[in-house]
């Protein structure tokens, strides 16, 4: 019996006695009563201290485990790494990786070497995250950014057992010179896919159209009809057009049995009159030649001059009766005068100003509006 519980037991005794006296003076009990009032108060007594004192324990306390003592909890640490180079999928393209890495050493033998914690656990946290990232596409670190804070939020274990390390607080990204760079050649090969496609499609079209729509005439005649069923007179009057495409298509001449379908070739103009379509004085035609001479008669170069005027025309798609000729030509005279070519000059006027009746030189002079130098001074 503890201090504690005979303390509890005098006291409840005291009380109660102190009671009973009280209550035996104020009533004036008989002789007999006190007697009594005492035996009550040892029986209170006694069974208080029944009550108040504990059962003893089966097994007891100094031979068990102190339920008081604590493990001191293990202490953990952390250091913080920044800018760390990460391999991706691509060469030379690096991730920058940064994180808080946490680690709890573990229990070792006695004899074990010393280690330094924080080098092995940055170890084994770098070595877990080169794992994933030397798998990931450069251009997409935001998404390998939330795979690591999966991968590193759990505590494991090291190479050599002493520690276990994670990491938190990941941060991953990729220089923007790299990102740059990365967008220009993402672009580049979307543009080389879809000029492939188009490369593909334009050689598909051509050996459709030659191995398969232009290998003859007959077939080119059926491809025709195919997408103008309803045009059998159109297909008749394009025989000799599409026996041209035909021939052309295989670098051949137009089959004998085709021939008289073919139209000749338009010319602009016949040789030596200009052709019934041009108007006296205009192009397609040398004009009549009104340039005095000793005998009357045209130079030798001017149909070869003529000749090449109205083929450089042609070439410039002007009609015969084009309006904006007329300019081309005084055009053409100004650079022919800016380059000091005289003869040029006057051929170009014989070619583009009508037939006139002779005149004087004088008359000539006012009616083109050149200026007319006078006449050479007689010798004295």
């Amino acid at each position: 019996m503890s201090s504690g519980h005979k303390a509890m037991t005098l006291f409840v005794t005291v009380i109660l006695g102190l009671i009973f006296v009280i209550l035996g003076l104020s009533t004036d009990w008989p002789l007999w009563a006190w007697p009594a009032t005492a035996a009550l108060v040892l029986v209170i007594a006694l069974v208080t201290h029944r009550v108040l004192t504990p059962k003893r324990e089966a097994f007891p306390r100094e031979f068990g485990p102190d339920p008081d003592l604590q493990f001191p909890e293990p202490q953990r640490q952390e250091q913080r790494i920044a800018h760390v180079a990460l391999p991706s999928s691509v060469a030379d393209y690096d991730f920058s990786f940064s994180a808080t890495v946490r680690w709890l050493v573990l229990d070792a033998a006695d004899d074990a070497p010393y280690i330094n914690p924080a080098g092995l656990a940055v170890e084994a946290v770098l070595q877990r995250a080169r794992v994933l990232t030397a798998q990931q596409s450069p251009n997409r670190s935001a998404l390998v950014q939330h795979q690591l804070d999966g991968v590193l939020g759990t505590m494991r274990p090291d190479s050599s057992g002493r520690i276990t390390a994670m990491a938190q607080d990941v941060s991953l990204s990729l220089p923007e010179l790299d990102r740059e760079r990365l967008a220009k050649l993402s672009n580049v090969r979307k543009d080389e896919d879809v000029w492939e496609h188009e490369r593909n499609y334009e050689r598909s079209k051509r050996a459709y159209l030659g191995d398969d729509v232009l290998k003859d005439t007959g077939t080119a005649v059926v491809w025709w009809l195919s997408r103008n069923d309803q045009e059998v007179e159109g297909a008749v009057d394009r025989i000799g057009l599409l026996a041209q495409l035909s021939a052309a298509a295989n670098n051949d001449t137009v089959a004998p049995v085709f021939e008289h379908l073919v139209s000749p070739p338009a010319t602009p103009y016949a040789e030596g009159d200009g052709g019934p379509h041009a108007p006296p004085g205009r192009p397609w035609a040398p004009g009549p030649d009104t340039s005095p001479s000793s005998n009357g008669a045209a130079p030798e170069s001017s149909s070869g001059s003529f000749d090449s005027l109205d083929s450089f025309l042609v070439w410039f798609g002007f009609a015969p009766a084009d309006p904006d000729l007329d300019l081309f030509a005084e055009r053409l005279i100004e650079l022919a005068r800016a380059h000091d070519k005289s003869n040029v000059v006057d051929e170009l006027r014989r070619r583009f100003t009508p037939a006139q009746p002779a005149v004087d030189d004088e008359e000539a002079g006012d009616a083109t509006g050149a200026p007319q130098e006078p006449p050479p001074e007689p010798e004295p």
